[in-house]
């Protein structure tokens, strides 16, 4: 059950459905399954939830999978009225709360009231584009109407309207060369990317060269009968995508056929599963990259005009305030700003195409402005999943703690405009942190420059240490620090990379 639920929580609209029911109908060979969501669906997510249901259920089984709104209260139909005003009429939203708003149960559902400052211009339809939300969102029957309240518009407080832009990224794609039939019954012109197959649909298609390629087998839940299935990773030049693939009894010969260094077209479907990019290859067929093939840059989104949830703070550290740092501090370090970083995460997966990425669980962050550190950037990250006893010994961070924390989706455009205008720094930045937010932020449309600076290499080439660890090189210059938390981390690297270019004289290449 809870493995079902884990993969039912994946689709959008059911992230917080519960099951109603389960009856398993022996005579008539049929399992009943009731799903029961507060939220709207589409017949998509419909289809969707009917298959992840099919494959727990014995295919000599019929299913029959219902789903049902949940009856909402008072205040939930309230909370919804001012959400949907929100939407719709964003003026008279400013001048609401839910104070405002008045539910009174009905015999089959709901009558609405919301009161109006008298002298504020009101659209005739907003009750019907409230009552519509209502519908999608509810079962039962709502109605509704504004009334006419006695406060004076000249007493209500508005803030300016500090909204972020919304911007929508085109996915990159390319003509794929020299396609021919393997299986496919359709001609496939155009290959998304693997760099930017980062969002969920039915009708994916991606090219490459397979690097590797692995038949096995696994036991069929209805009757243990060993099945085969290949384990396949493509590279694009862009990006490396593993996926498994259940080769049909028609075509599996040609399949095998297929090996390492072979350039193939996959068709099928993208979904996000457990926070990452899940590919279904439902067709194989042969085809290519373009000849003299040069990946175009992504385009990103702007960085927000605003910070909307984590919000950067100024940061004095008074030991650079001696008399002597301005005079060694290089001008190379002087006229460029620099953010340097660190992040714990659930584990040490930073790949999305080699199955179950792990999360981010904290940044910490800061930025050097004129050659000293002047601002920090620190939050918690909620990853959506439960923390392993490893990694809460290692960090410190339990569950309660990342629990109340708000998620990636909220954190990275925050963390996308700290960056802006300034070289990323980090010890061992390439290998790791920067992956992890480099993918992070490209889920969302954001792409990070790559202009970055390591402390390893740097260290290993100015310094002579029996390792290179970041306590053995905070120790080297007498830094002491809390190891094993980002803010902390973070803090000793940015110091550590200062001393280090006060050494070299110069900026390194960036790498």
């Amino acid at each position: 059950m809870t493995d079902f639920l884990t993969e039912i929580h994946s689709i959008p609209s059911f992230q917080t459905a519960i099951v109603g029911g389960i009856s398993l109908l022996r005579s008539s060979r049929r399992v009943d399954i009731n799903l029961v969501t507060e939220r709207a669906f589409t017949d998509e997510d419909r289809e969707r939830a009917r298959a992840v249901a099919r494959s727990y259920v014995p295919e000599e089984f019929e299913l029959n999978l219902s789903i049902s709104k949940l009856t909402p209260d008072e205040k939930m139909v309230a909370r919804t009225v001012m959400s949907a005003i929100g939407t719709c009429s964003k003026a008279l939203a400013c001048l609401l709360t839910e104070e405002d708003i008045t539910v009174e149960r009905t015999a089959d559902g709901f009558f609405f009231t919301i009161a109006v400052i008298a002298d504020t211009p009101l659209a005739e339809d907003v009750v019907d584009k409230v009552v519509a939300v209502l519908k999608k969102t509810y079962c039962g029957n709502f109605s509704g109407k504004c009334i006419r309240s006695e406060k004076k518009l000249d007493s209500i407080e508005i803030e300016e309207e500090r909204e972020n832009i919304e911007y929508d990224i085109p996915v990159r794609t390319f003509h794929i060369a020299n396609f021919s039939f393997l299986e496919g019954d359709k001609v496939q012109d155009t290959a998304v990317y693997l760099a930017d197959l980062n969002f969920e649909s039915q009708s994916v298609t991606v090219c490459g060269v397979v690097e590797d390629i692995e038949e096995r087998t696994y036991a069929r839940k209805s009757d243990g009968v060993e099945k085969p299935y290949f384990s396949i990773t493509l590279n694009d030049n862009t990006a490396r995508l593993r996926f498994t693939y259940f080769a049909r009894k028609s075509t599996i010969e040609k399949i095998r056929k297929i090996a390492v260094g072979d350039s193939i077209v996959c068709s099928g479907a993208a979904e996000l599963y457990r926070g990452a990019v899940r590919f279904t290859a439902r067709h194989i067929d042969k085809g290519g990259l373009p000849e003299g093939f040069v990946p175009v840059p992504r385009a990103t989104k702007p960085a927000p005009r605003y910070y909307t949830c984590v919000q950067p703070k100024p940061f004095t550290d008074f030991t650079q305030a001696d008399m002597f740092s301005a005079n060694v501090l290089p001008d190379c370090i002087k006229n460029n700003d620099f953010v340097v970083f660190d992040l714990e995460t659930t584990g040490l997966n930073s790949s999305p195409s080699s199955g179950n990425m792990d999360r981010i669980i904290e940044i910490g962050a800061y930025r050097i402005i004129g050659g000293e550190i002047k601002e920090s950037f620190s939050t918690f990250v909620n990853p959506g999943r439960r923390l392993s006893d490893e990694i809460v010994k290692l960090t410190g961070i339990t569950q309660d703690m990342v629990a109340p924390a708000p998620a990636y989706e909220k954190v990275m455009p925050d963390f996308f405009k700290f960056c802006q205008g300034a070289y990323l720094v980090g010890h061992n930045i390439a290998g790791f942190d920067f992956k992890f937010v480099d993918y992070y932020c490209s889920v969302l449309g954001y792409s990070l420059e790559r202009k970055l600076f390591d402390t390893i290499p740097l260290s290993q080439e100015l310094l002579f240490l029996p390792n290179y660890k970041l306590n053995t090189v905070a120790d080297h210059f007498g830094i002491t620090f809390n190891h094993h938390r980002a803010v902390d981390d973070a803090l000793v690297t940015a110091k550590i990379f200062l001393e280090l270019i006060k050494i070299k004289k110069s900026l390194p290449k960036p790498m």
